[in-house]
């Protein structure tokens, strides 16, 4: 069977295309396709590293796991990872190669096109069915030049396209309608299906709308698929803000508070907390007022220097140094664990303007930014508890420091990762996903004060999760042209 590729599309941000990926990806692999996800170009600061040492859009990683499949940079070719409001780290294949504002990345493009391009076509050799998404909306006329994201490489590639818009956001007719009108000729026609998302209450009454989308537009409506609530995937780069997002399920609980950095990266590192039954974990913006807590997270940054800065502004420094008086405890993860110790600096302007900051001085370390970005899978155990761990390292810093003499992980090379103060109130470490492992999770939730009767298995949570949307889609979506599609 020779290879085939499928793009999934969106009208706008946010509209399902990820979503709808990961269940294609399952549904797809349980009847025995060798599917595989890929995204030409993400957009993220949520990402996770690969088998082959690289680093890919966390939801590419996500859709793999639907897949049955490693993550692989050839899955995310190209990732920009935002610094600045006007900046971007871009990685290709899975390594940064400069840092630019969006005038220099749109030169940029015919370079990145064809390492995309590279990309699909060992895909395309391996497996039967590419499975695409696309990145923001095809109908942004101003970035047509040189596309690499949507219709660019569909036209490039030769491929079919599914269109998602979110009915939830309202004039849902009017996104799909305005889409194919900014589309060209030759790009409507490979709009082969249309998808409704997020829709809530009776079906039934939408389907005069329907009938007069297929009629104006001569293209299917392939299925409406439900607004579903509590469903839980990673997400791809925005965090969905909530006072509170632990389930009311305990008279007990941890209160969590982690304040949402403006460069925050890899904030899904706390969705087994905001996922644990004796967790309340509170996500607070810059200028709310802060609560009190059990256990404060510094989370990971890509402009570590900058944010630092912005929690001093807003009063972090006091309120850390008092809810450290009264017993509390800190835990800094990446660019949070950089905060923690006495000097942070960036000679050479890898996120930001070049300099060095004084860090909050609770950890004897002092780090640099290096060229070097250190991507890697690691595993081993927590100094607390013995307990087993794992996670991946993602960071440019190097951070030495007499608090590496007590450090927070051990690795089976020998090696260590992390620091825990003398007083053993703040620990921090660069390892992402340390809360993925039900081991490591207990012994932290334990270290922070919490005695812990219950965990969830956030891994089986989490393919529990894809099962559940895959059957969902299954239910609500007429797949058998993409099967007849698939058998020809």
């Amino acid at each position: 069977m020779r290879a085939r590729t499928l793009m999934v599309q969106g009208c706008t941000s946010d509209a399902g295309k990820s979503t709808l990926v990961t269940a294609l990806c399952r549904i797809l692999a349980r009847r025995g396709v060798k599917v595989v996800p890929f995204k030409p170009q993400n957009m993220a600061n949520n990402s996770a590293v690969t088998v082959d040492g690289g680093e890919i859009g966390r939801a590419q990683a996500v859709q793999a796991q639907a897949a049955g499949l490693p993550p692989h940079t050839d899955m995310n070719p190209v990732l920009l990872k935002p610094n600045t409001d006007v900046g971007c780290q871009v990685v290709i294949h899975g390594r940064v190669v400069f840092n630019t504002d969006a005038r220099g990345y749109h030169d940029y493009k015919r370079v990145a096109r064809q390492a995309v391009l590279e990309s699909h076509a060992r895909l395309s050799q391996q497996y039967e069915l590419v499975l695409v998404e696309g990145a923001g909306s095809p109908a942004e006329v101003n970035l047509r030049a040189n596309d690499i994201a949507n219709m660019g490489f569909a036209e490039a590639v030769d491929c079919p396209v599914w269109l998602v818009a979110d009915i939830d956001r309202g004039g849902v007719f009017a996104h799909l309608l305005g889409t194919l009108e900014c589309l060209s000729a030759s790009e409507r026609a490979r709009i082969q299906g249309l998808v409704i998302n997020r829709f809530r209450g009776d079906v039934s009454l939408l389907a005069p709308g329907l009938e007069w989308l297929t009629r104006r537009t001569g293209k299917p409506v392939l299925g409406v698929l439900p607004f579903v609530p509590n469903l839980h995937l990673e997400a791809e780069d925005s965090l969905a803000l909530g006072r509170s997002q632990g389930a009311d399920k305990d008279a007990r609980k941890l209160r969590v508070v982690v304040p949402v950095l403006p460069r925050i990266a890899n904030h899904t590192d706390l969705d087994p907390l905001a996922l644990h039954p004796q967790v309340e974990l509170i996500w607070v913006s810059l200028g709310e007022p802060i609560p009190p807590a059990d256990l404060v997270i510094l989370p990971g940054s890509k402009s570590v220097r900058p944010d630092l800065a912005r929690l001093r502004e807003h009063g972090w420094e006091e309120y850390l140094n008092r809810h450290l008086r009264y017993g509390g405890k800190v835990l800094g993860i990446c660019g949070g664990y950089q905060m923690l110790g006495r000097r942070l600096a960036d000679p050479r302007g890898f996120e930001g303007a070049a300099g060095d900051s004084p860090g909050f001085g609770w950890l004897e370390l002092d780090t640099v930014l290096e060229p070097e970005k250190q991507l890697k899978r690691v595993a081993g155990r927590l100094t607390l508890e013995d307990a087993e761990a794992t996670g991946y390292e993602i960071h440019m810093g190097v951070s030495r420091g007499p608090a590496r003499a007590r450090p927070l992980l051990h690795l089976a090379d020998g090696s260590s990762d992390g620091a825990i103060s003398a007083d053993g109130q703040v620990i921090g470490t660069y390892w992402h996903g340390l809360f993925d492992h039900p081991a490591a999770r207990d012994a932290l939730l334990r270290w922070a004060g919490l005695a812990v009767r219950a965990t969830p298995d956030y891994r089986a949570l989490r393919d529990h999760e894809i099962e559940r949307l895959a059957d969902l889609v299954e239910r609500h979506l007429d797949l058998n042209p993409l099967y007849r599609w698939l058998a020809d």
